[in-house]
């Protein structure tokens, strides 16, 4: 059997798989950030149960043919079953293509809605640090944390248009930091080395590129915090 033929058969056997398990959700508006970087998909989750979510999760969405990637929401209401996602665009890929592609009105397929296991439970404070890449993720934390717990952190923005819609647009103790470096972790390092943080019952949250996120945790861990006082989760394109 060709090669041609046998591709075909197998892309026909996923698309009966994934016609049979993938959801839809509505899209109700899309708002794109002024800087053209960051994309905003206010969206309606018919079958999504929202009142047991108790840590980040994250959407596995379909952005081509057997391709997904995950998109956290934020700012969830159980009673409307509606979310937001914050998709960052500044880069080239198959989800920014996507992303781009999309409008008020449109069906959007996603596999699953899983945890990350971040969680501010059983913590006084929690710090988020993260990257365009991870704005969702940021927000979907303060959710949860707010008000029983500190919340705080910052989040990496090289746009300075960016930094400033973020503060005045949205509610948050976080604090849009410039990126000077590629990855950002020396820029994140160096606003974090300028902090007072206690080093008991407080939880940091690292999300984003997966190399500023890496050296984050080793910087952390240098300054004594343990490898149970840091959550991870690293982001590809």
């Amino acid at each position: 059997m060709s090669k041609l033929i046998l591709n075909k058969l197998k892309k026909k056997a996923s698309g009966i798989i994934e016609g049979r398990v993938l959801k839809t959700a509505l899209i109700l508006e899309v708002r794109k950030w002024p800087s053209s970087t960051i994309i905003e998909i206010d969206l309606h989750l018919p079958t999504a149960v929202m009142d047991g979510w108790n840590e980040v999760n994250y959407m596995k969405c379909r952005v081509a043919d057997f391709t997904y990637r995950d998109y956290t929401p934020s700012g969830w209401d159980a009673e409307t079953q509606t979310c937001t996602l914050y998709i960052d665009i500044d880069h080239s890929g198959p989800g920014t293509a996507w992303a781009k592609s999309l409008g008020k009105g449109d069906e959007i397929n996603y596999l699953s809605i899983k945890t990350t296991s971040q969680t501010p439970v059983n913590t006084s404070a929690v710090i988020c640090l993260g990257d365009e890449s991870s704005l969702g993720h940021l927000l979907a934390m303060q959710q949860l944390a707010t008000p029983a717990a500190r919340f705080s952190g910052a989040v990496l923005m090289g746009n300075e248009h960016n930094r400033s819609l973020f503060t005045e647009y949205f509610k948050t103790p976080l604090k849009p930091v410039l990126r000077t470096d590629v990855f950002g972790h020396h820029s994140l390092t160096e606003w974090l080395l300028q902090q007072s943080y206690h080093l008991e019952n407080t939880i940091f949250c690292l999300t984003g590129n997966s190399t500023m996120v890496t050296q984050l945790r080793k910087i952390l861990k240098q300054q004594g915090y343990s490898h149970n006082q840091i959550k991870a989760q690293g982001f590809w394109y």
